[in-house]
């Protein structure tokens, strides 16, 4: 199995999770027209396909104890629980963003959904598995929240500048952020209980509950959506197969994400890697600005809320990095 033996290593990968989990969306982003409850059952797959790819490649490398099948074998089966039930959860958090996307935007949805859950999931998951200097991880999440606060600043000045908003956009995603930041603990309990997962085994386990929920969560979307009229099973297979494509592959972007951050929490515990991986919002955003003009025409208030955003999210990484080195 393959973990990082240095912290320069983990900090790699928690920064490649960070780009994976805040690029994701553009994949939902290049279809038109279409559902992102129809989008998101070809996501749910890409990610538990990803994380079998790689349980039984860099998981299962040297075999041994640790490797993928024998982890399976030898850890509890409320472990192996808990990070379905992580799963769970987090996919019903995921299908809120996607949805708060679709209403607000990638550069405002992200930032409120994942600042919230950053804030959340880092204390509960400290609480677990105490990792880390407190005080700079602590100092790292009030830096992300102030972002939060500077985008949500942003975007009342862009509805000033007579762009449209939305209560509704807003409400999802910080529903979505409180149900985001709970999946942490799971993960933190399966990985430091007696007989504990793999961070590959974690990941199989959680995407199994993430797609498993589809088909209860998802459903009922598509008969009672939160944005939109009720969609069918019809819609999704009249749709491009570009469209397939597109979502197998937004799946599997989050899916490296999420595989390389449990790893790299093997090493530098969760609290500090979630926190690292939770500053997709400024990759999103950056997204958002630049590539779909989100905020196009916005007034300089506006912008300058966005770079105050940008600035507070690289603070909060170099203090939650240094907490580590210092704890």
């Amino acid at each position: 199995m393959f973990v990082p033996q240095t912290f320069a290593v983990a900090l790699i990968m928690t920064i490649l999770s960070t780009v994976c989990w805040g690029s994701f969306a553009n994949t939902f982003k290049l279809t038109k027209n279409y559902r992102f409850e129809l989008y998101y059952w070809d996501y749910a797959f890409g990610i538990f396909l990803i994380s079998l790819v790689l349980a039984f490649t860099m998981g299962t490398i040297s075999g041994g104890d640790l490797s993928f099948l024998a982890n399976v074998q030898s850890a509890s089966w409320s472990n192996l629980f808990c990070a379905a039930v992580g799963g769970f959860i987090f996919n019903i958090a995921n299908v809120l963003l996607i949805a708060g996307i679709e209403i607000a935007g990638l550069a405002v949805a992200f930032p409120i959904a994942i600042g919230i859950a950053l804030v959340e999931g880092v204390f509960l998951s400290y609480i677990i598995q105490p990792k880390g200097n407190a005080v700079l991880l602590g100092g790292g999440v009030v830096m992300a929240v102030l972002a939060v606060i500077m985008i949500g600043k942003a975007y009342g000045a862009l509805k000033s500048d007579g762009k449209s908003a939305s209560r509704k956009g807003i409400a999802v995603c910080v529903i979505s952020g409180f149900l985001m930041g709970i999946f942490a603990p799971f993960v933190t309990r399966s990985m430091t209980a007696a007989y504990p997962l793999t961070p590959y085994t974690v990941a199989v386990f959680f995407t199994l509950g993430a797609l498993i929920c589809c088909f209860f969560f998802n459903i009922y979307l598509m008969k009672k959506p939160i944005v939109g009229d009720a969609v069918n099973f019809s819609g999704y297979f009249a749709a491009p197969a570009w469209y397939h494509v597109l979502g197998i592959l937004g799946g599997v972007i989050w899916g490296v994400g999420t595989v390389f951050n449990f790893v790299a929490a093997s090493l530098v515990g969760v609290a500090i890697s979630y926190a690292i991986g939770q500053a997709s919002p400024m990759i999103a955003a950056l997204w958002g600005v630049f590539v779909w003009q989100e905020f196009r025409g916005a007034s300089g208030k506006a912008k300058l809320y966005l770079v105050g955003m940008f600035v507070s999210y690289m603070l909060a990484l170099v203090m939650i990095a240094r907490a580590f080195q210092v704890g």
